[in-house]
């Protein structure tokens, strides 16, 4: 039995090109543009689902795919961080960012804890496993970070050592009885006219 899980990350928001912990803001225009110039670029799935946040829902409307939201794709809640540049909740609140990025079991912006986000990843796993077929998730990079560790069996520190690219595919596949990570952090070919801006 043959089972696909590709993940796409959700596209760059302004708040995010900054630096800033993701809130539920749109997309910038030049994500919608370079989403756009994926379409037709995807194999056909049989299941395409979302993650809630508005940019993961733009991000799917805009690669042409009709998708279901699925909240287990969420990204990670940062709490009273949400909006906040990264500088700022350094210079505001040092040793709590420290913990964040030390003990994936830390949520000190009454937020969500990064082993939260893996349990949730781990969860989704664990269910496509029997599903046969191939299945699109649009989410997030903490999302795609902690499923990637969860297949890799690598400690969830791992996760803080993998950068995911707005816009990037991650692929899994599957024989029914183990997942392998079979591609990871591959970008769609940019327009040339995008290149130039």
């Amino acid at each position: 039995m043959l089972v696909r899980l590709t993940m796409i990350c959700a596209g760059a928001t302004a708040a995010t090109r900054k630096g800033s912990f993701p809130s539920d803001e749109p997309l910038e225009p030049r994500s919608l543009t370079l989403a756009g110039a994926m379409r037709g670029t995807l194999r056909r799935a049989d299941r395409v689902w979302t993650a809630p946040a508005l940019r993961a829902c733009q991000t799917a409307e805009a690669l042409s795919l009709e998708a279901s939201v699925d909240p287990i794709l969420a990204d990670q809640n940062y709490g009273r961080w949400a909006g906040k540049s990264l500088d700022d909740v350094q210079a505001q609140r040092p040793d709590e960012l420290a913990a964040c990025l030390t003990d994936p079991n830390a949520a000190p912006h009454g937020g969500e804890s990064l082993a939260a986000v893996a349990q949730r990843a781990a969860g989704l796993m664990d269910r496509l496993i029997a599903e046969r077929g191939h299945t699109i998730a649009v989410t997030h990079a903490s999302v795609i970070r902690t499923a990637i560790v969860h297949v890799l069996g690598a400690p969830l520190s791992a996760s803080w050592k993998i950068d995911i690219e707005p816009l990037s595919i991650t692929d899994f596949r599957s024989d029914g009885r183990r997942w392998m990570l079979r591609a990871c952090g591959v970008t769609a070919p940019k327009p040339a006219k995008l290149l130039s801006t």
